[in-house]
């Protein structure tokens, strides 16, 4: 599942609520059921996320291949990896 702009905003929206830190995960998996979300630390994750807020880093997960990984290209993505800052 590609990530269209109109997606990347709607993500945008929740990931830049006030209260996202405790509300974004579950209501990023009740908008987006097809894509595989995983939240973690942000320092557990090295590569630069593919955008910042106040609460997360954003980064895009390619699980297409036998490996996942993480990519910067919307079109690849199939996945989110909220990586929460402290």
């Amino acid at each position: 599942m590609a990530l269209a702009e109109q997606e990347l905003n709607e993500i945008a929206q929740v990931l830049e609520q006030p209260d996202a830190g405790s509300t974004a995960f579950g209501e990023l998996r009740r908008r987006f059921p097809k894509l595989v979300l995983t939240r973690c630390d942000a320092s557990d994750v090295t590569e630069a996320p593919f955008r910042s807020y106040a609460a997360f880093d954003l980064h895009l997960l390619d699980a297409s291949e036998h490996c996942a990984g993480v990519t910067d290209d919307p079109a690849k993505a199939t996945g989110l990896i909220l990586a929460k800052r402290s």
